[in-house]
C-alpha cells in the first residue's frame, strides 16, 4: 500500500560509524587509552542473558584476531595519587627518587636525575588494592541488604517489619 507521507526519519542525532570509541572515549570504569578491563568476577556474575552475548561477542573478537601474536597481559589495580603524598615503596614503583637538597627542601627526581618541577601538581598511577570483589568472595558482604529500605513517617511511628517466613 503507498502513502504520499514521507518517511519519518528516526529521531536524535544520526548514528555514529564509531560508536564503541565514542562510548570509550567519555570516563569510564576499567578503561584507559589503550585498554578496557572487565573484572571476570564482575562478567562472571552478569544475569545469564549478558553472559550469553558477551561470550558470543567475545568468541567472535577471539576468532578474528587469533592470528595476532597475542602477550600474556598483567593488569594491576591502580589509582592517581599527587607524586607528594606516596611513600617510598610508591616512588620507587613510579621510578622516582627525593632527596633533600642544600636549603633542606625537598627535591623530587625522575630516575634518569632530571628533577620534577612542581611535584605538588603531578599526579602518578600507583599500585593499588584491589577493591573488586573475587570470584569466591561474596560480592554482597559489603552492600546493603536487598529489598526496600524502611521509611521514617517523622511521626514516631515506623512500619511494622514484613514478617519472616
Amino acid at each position: 500500500m503507498f502513502t504520499p507521507d514521507p518517511i519519518p526519519r528516526p529521531a536524535g542525532p544520526p548514528a555514529s560509524s564509531t560508536p564503541l570509541r565514542d562510548y570509550l572515549n567519555h570516563a569510564r570504569l576499567g578503561v584507559d587509552q589503550g585498554y578496557a578491563v572487565l573484572p571476570r568476577s564482575l562478567v562472571e556474575g552478569m544475569p545469564l542473558p549478558w553472559q550469553q552475548q558477551l561470550t558470543h561477542l567475545l568468541a567472535e573478537f577471539h576468532q578474528v584476531y587469533a592470528h595476532l601474536n597475542w602477550p600474556v597481559y598483567r593488569v594491576v589495580p591502580s589509582r592517581h595519587e599527587r607524586l607528594v603524598d606516596l611513600d617510598e615503596d610508591q616512588l620507587a614503583e613510579v621510578g622516582c627518587l627525593v632527596e633533600i637538597d642544600t636549603d633542606g627542601e625537598l627535591v623530587y627526581r625522575e630516575r634518569n636525575g632530571q628533577r620534577i618541577e612542581n611535584p605538588e601538581d603531578k599526579t602518578v598511577l600507583v599500585s593499588c588494592l584491589d577493591p573488586i570483589p573475587k570470584e569466591h568472595e561474596n560480592a554482597n558482604q559489603s552492600t546493603p541488604p536487598r529489598g526496600f529500605p524502611v521509611q521514617n513517617l517523622g511521626d514516631g511511628y515506623s512500619p511494622a517489619p514484613a514478617p519472616r517466613w
